[in-house]
């Protein structure tokens, strides 16, 4: 697959960075399909961004598709990392005929993208682009986890009203399907149905209001340690922190929380794509969502830096491993705890044809208070979760 034919160059020179007075920016590291040059080569690439102009069915939210360029002009103006990974732009992507072309064209970029062990950063547009992410996904036939932050859970009452705050339905009431777990947080319960809420729970899927975040947000990082694909929608953070969004709220999350996530989820073994959606410039006062989003994207890359390969599917010889039974030895449950990072995960028993099939799966991540919970004979609720998945 030809991916130049699919993309229009950039012009950097919008950017800004190149007369900042340092030849050290992030704009200068990166491979950039731009007028000047000819279109990066993505070999030994590890992260490539794309851009992905499309807001057709946006819901109250027109103006989001001119996002990709306003974000790229902060994220190249920042400083780079101190350890450095090399990094692409393949530019805007062409936007289709209509938006089952868009979502067609950009699943199979993502496809070759995640074939090649590259990880796409999609800058949107509006948040039923994260469709298209998950059908590449789809297209190499593998089963993940989806992990969202959004104020809103994007599930629809009917599965033919496909928009951006409904996506999530098509998703789900595909076949076959590949959506092994889904987790939301900093939803808030006001914009939330309840019956979307019991549909949650009837699914199996793990949803966390935004208080419960505030109140200690590194509960989030072994929800997101499990998950392959990461959809972030702008309005999740508070309309003070990010008013360019036609759909935010005075509450929700602050900025740093966002980048606080999005390092978590650069820092996950598992994690292979996440995007960007809902960033509006025709309504960002003083560029302040983009430039915060290029925050949260320089997280991302942050803790990729920094990732310990310790998910622990492989090598189980660098665990420490603990049994707990519960309940009168009704069930033993394995933990498994990192040398490298000192990380937990916990086993959820399966048959041999399951683990074929759910061999990214059945170890879930979770805490050290997970481990006292089973110690206090009490089953944790991740692993009961994962559990109910399986047994399905």
């Amino acid at each position: 697959m030809d991916l130049e034919l699919y993309f229009d160059k950039i012009n950097i020179d919008e950017f800004d960075f190149l007369n900042l007075g340092s030849t050290q920016r992030l704009g200068h590291t990166i491979l950039t399909n731009c007028s000047e040059d000819s279109f990066p080569a993505l070999e030994d690439c590890q992260i490539a961004i794309v851009g992905v102009p499309e807001e057709r069915l946006a819901v109250g939210n027109k103006g989001c598709s001119l996002a990709p360029n306003e974000v790229r002009k902060y994220l190249y103006r920042l400083f780079p990392h101190k350890k450095q990974c090399k990094i692409c732009d393949l530019g805007n992507l062409r936007i289709g005929a209509s938006t089952q072309d868009t979502y067609k064209i950009l699943a199979d970029i993502l496809t070759e993208l995640l074939k090649m062990k590259i990880i796409p950063i999609i800058l949107g547009g509006s948040g039923d682009i994260a469709f298209a992410n998950y059908c590449a996904y789809e297209n190499i036939g593998q089963i993940i986890n989806a992990f969202a932050v959004d104020s809103r859970i994007d599930l629809g009452e009917e599965a033919d009203q496909f928009n951006s705050q409904s996506y999530l339905t098509s998703i789900v009431c595909r076949e076959p399907n590949y959506l092994f777990g889904y987790t939301h947080v900093a939803y808030q319960q006001y914009f939330v149905s309840p019956d979307v809420i019991s549909l949650m729970h009837d699914l199996y899927f793990d949803s966390y209001r935004v208080g419960v975040l505030q109140d200690n947000l590194d509960n989030v990082e072994p929800l997101v340690r499990g998950a392959d694909m990461v959809s972030i929608d702008v309005g999740s953070v508070r309309g003070s922190d990010a008013p360019g969004n036609g759909n935010c709220s005075p509450h929700g999350l602050y900025g740093e929380q966002l980048c606080k996530i999005t390092r978590y989820a650069g820092m996950s073994d598992k994690c292979s794509s996440i995007g960007f959606y809902e960033t509006n410039p025709l309504l960002d006062s003083g560029g302040r969502t983009s430039h915060m989003v290029a925050h949260a994207i320089w997280y991302f890359i942050d803790g990729y830096m920094w990732r310990k390969h310790d998910y622990p599917y492989k090598e189980k010889e660098s665990y420490k491993k603990f049994y707990v039974t519960l309940q009168n030895d009704a069930y033993t449950i394995v933990f498994y705890k990192s040398k490298k990072s000192e990380r937990w995960w916990m086993e959820v028993p399966c048959s041999k044809d399951k683990q074929v099939k759910y061999e990214r799966h059945y170890l879930v991540p979770c805490t050290y208070e997970d481990y006292q919970i089973a110690m206090q004979d009490r089953i944790p609720d991740r692993w009961l979760l994962a559990y109910n998945k399986i047994m399905l």
